[in-house]
């Protein structure tokens, strides 16, 4: 490899490890492949305890069975059903606690535009989530109870 492929190389894994946001790369059968610090920090996994593990590892299980549907039939049809449009779903930390996560997806293909996985970027939006559902609650109860 020439000094500058492995110079861009060394740049696009420093931009990707210095992320604020979680990066997870998992190939089609969907084993986790890259994990940024940020992916260590969001979900307590280190980046080799995560590497070559499934997806699962993650997503609660009370999710997995429609997770695995789109991520299937994202890899199946080429196609994400949002579009790279960002979601707020539920992750599972190491500790075991549920998270508030908004994650946006986007499948990676080679230049033959084979599919070779799917990249997503995560973000906590846990403690925003749940002051949002107080506030909800509040004016529920409020508007309840004049």
């Amino acid at each position: 490899m020439n000094s500058d492929m492995q110079g861009t190389f060394s740049l696009a894994e420093a931009i990707l490890q210095q992320m604020a946001d979680a990066v997870i790369y998992a190939d089609t059968d969907g084993t986790i492949r890259q994990w940024n610090r940020a992916a260590e920090s969001l979900f307590g996994y280190s980046a080799c305890d995560a590497i070559g593990q499934n997806l699962d590892l993650i997503i609660p299980e009370h999710l997995r069975a429609a997770h695995w549907r789109g991520f299937d039939a994202a890899i199946q049809s080429g196609v994400t059903r949002l579009n790279g449009r960002p979601t707020l779903t539920r992750g599972l930390h190491k500790s075991g606690k549920k998270l508030y996560v908004e994650m946006s997806f986007a499948l990676v293909v080679d230049e033959a535009h084979v599919d070779l996985g799917s990249v997503a970027v995560a973000r906590d939006v846990t403690e925003r989530t749940e002051r949002e559902k107080a506030a909800a609650r509040n004016l529920t109860h409020a508007k309840e109870n004049p």
